[in-house]
């Protein structure tokens, strides 16, 4: 992979999971359950956003939160 493919795709991850994190917390949710959320670039260079395992009430403020109204 290039270089600045890889930065590039760093970069998006990056301001992925700082957007979950900042959702999380404006939902309340405590640090200790969202530190976890990391970018991550596959080999081929493709962004992710690795979440990890989420407490169950977690998880379901977070379900709640993105049902339509």
């Amino acid at each position: 992979m290039v270089m600045q493919t890889y930065r590039d795709s760093r970069a998006k991850a990056a301001d992925a999971a700082e957007a979950i994190r900042a959702a999380l917390v404006s939902l309340g949710i405590p640090e200790s359950v969202w530190g976890t959320i990391r970018p991550v670039v596959a080999h081929k260079g493709s962004s992710y956003v690795h979440l990890g395992v989420v407490r169950a009430d977690a998880a379901k403020k977070m379900a709640e939160a993105m049902r339509p109204d």
